[in-house]
Order: C-alpha cells, then structure tokens, then sequence
C-alpha cells in the first residue's frame, strides 16, 4: 500500500496489530522491503508486535525522483577522498525524516528503529535527531561513516564495480548472485534456489539503477556520526557480523562505542546479507533488546 509520507509516496507493508508497539523496519542501500523475509516480519508480529517494512525513496515501488540529478560515482568517490562534501541530490538526513513522516501518517508516537546497513545510519539519526519518537535502536551491520575506519575488500569492491550496464533480467540476476557468493554470511547461507527466486523477484518488482545511485551518493556524502550518536538516549543494540567483508566489523565496534549504553553483539559466521536463517538468529537478539 502507497502511503503519503511528508513530500515522497512510500511503498508499506504492516504487520500485526496495530494497537501493539511498532517496530519499524528500514533497508539498506538498494534493498527493498521484500529483503526483510516474510518470516522474519511476521516472528516480530507473533511476538506482540506492530511491524513496519517500506521501500526508502528511489527504490522499490516507493518514489523515484528521477526529477533529481544521478550522483557520477567518480566524482563522489574523489570528493570524499579529498575530504570535500559531495553534492548529492538529498542526504540520510532526508531519509531519516522519510521514516518520522511515516509514522505521523501511521498516527504512530514511537515505534523502535531496525536498520540494516544504510537502513542502520538513518535508523542511527533518527534516534539522535527525533529521540522522542524512538523506544529503541538496533543498527545492524551498519557503521558511524567515520573517516579512518576500514573500508571494503578490494576484491568486493571489484565485484560491485562490475555491475550490469543493461536491464537483462538474467545478467542482473547473475550479477546478484555473484555479490551474494562475495558478501552473504557463509555461516548463514541461503538455499541458492531460494536466493536465485528472491532476486528475480526483487528485479521483476522494481529495478531503479538510478534511484540506487541517489541513496548511495547520500551514503557517501554522509559526514561521520560519532558526535551525533552520543545525543542518542534510547536503548542501542549494535549487530554485526564477523565475516562481513564489505562493513567490517570494526565499523559497527565504533558504532557502539559511541552510542551511550549500547549493547555490540558480534555474529560468528555473519556477512553483509538478510538470508532468511541469518534473519532468525537475528531476531533472536532482538526481540529481547526489544522487550527491554
């Protein structure tokens, strides 16, 4: 269902009952709200929770504002190896102001904060810039954008670089496959049927090459978060795993060290994916952050 939030159309879907405490799901950079499973949405709900999964702007089925200028990578890449801000068509900042719009058209006070990667940062801002509409935060294998911090593998980022230039269905979905064979949890895998069927899916649903690239110039303009996250005053969960090759660990370690109180869990086994059998070792260690 398309719901109004602020100046961009969402994409939502709901789960549970609405009058149980929400919990808000938001993606990572090109992630779709269909990359959270099924099953683990509707484990939320079965535990007495509002669940909350969207589409961030630009991708899925929510707003594509392809009014706005495409990010040249190389010239974001430069100007953050300079030190300079890149100009980008909007920042997380936006995207974390996309999540608090949501849940003033949702008639929602509060609701706890669950973001993965991208989704981590602005999950990460919301809670430092609209507190007293967060219960709580979990930033999965996410990062504070701090300079210094380690960086991808090469030969991921080799990987990624070498994405299709063409919307062939097959070779993107092959290109999908690749990332996942580079990034995904080799203690968690998927069932690779499974994924090849979820990627289809995702590519079918909506394939924006554009609208990624305005989320990920607003990834890589983002200033770095240490100072910000010491405002944060709501209980933080830190997850991230060990074998993430593309966030290193360290990244998210520097997360919760900076975020009062926060609580860091590192996952033996776990990459840089949301497969279905990561997806319930993770709600083991969140449902319980989330009943406090």
């Amino acid at each position: 269902m398309k719901i109004q939030a602020g100046n961009v159309s969402l994409e939502v879907d709901l789960r549970g009952n609405p009058s149980d405490p929400a919990v808000v799901l938001i993606a990572g950079l090109g992630f779709q709200l269909i990359d959270w499973p099924d099953s683990f949405a509707d484990r939320l709900a079965a535990a007495g929770y509002y669940v909350i999964r969207f589409d961030n702007r630009d991708i899925g089925l929510s707003e594509k504002l392809e009014g706005l200028a495409v990010p040249v990578l190389e010239t974001l890449m430069e100007d953050r190896a300079s030190g300079l801000a890149p100009e980008v068509p909007y920042g997380l900042e936006d995207m974390a102001g996309d999540v608090v719009a949501l849940l003033d058209a949702l008639s929602i006070e509060k609701a706890h904060m669950v973001g993965m990667s991208m989704g981590g940062m602005i999950a990460q801002i919301t809670a430092a810039l609209a507190g007293h509409r967060v219960s709580s935060l979990t930033s999965i294998m996410s990062s504070t954008s701090e300079a210094g911090l380690p960086g991808p593998k090469p030969e991921v980022m080799g990987i990624l670089a070498s994405a299709p230039t063409t919307d062939d269905e097959d070779e993107i979905v092959a290109f999908g496959l690749t990332v996942n064979d580079a990034i995904g949890s080799p203690g968690f895998r998927w069932d690779r049927a499974a994924l090849e069927d979820h990627i289809r899916a995702c590519v079918r649903r909506s394939y924006c090459p554009t609208g990624y690239m305005r989320q990920y110039g607003a990834v890589l303009a983002a200033p770095g978060r240490r100072a910000l996250l010491s405002k944060i005053a709501v209980p933080g969960l830190v997850i991230h795993g060990a074998d993430d090759p593309l966030v290193p660990s360290d990244c998210g370690r520097d997360t919760a060290d900076h975020i009062p109180g926060a609580r860091f869990e590192l996952v033996p086994g776990m990459g840089h994916d949301l497969s279905p059998v990561l997806c319930d070792r993770l709600a083991d260690l969140i449902l319980p952050h989330l009943k406090g």
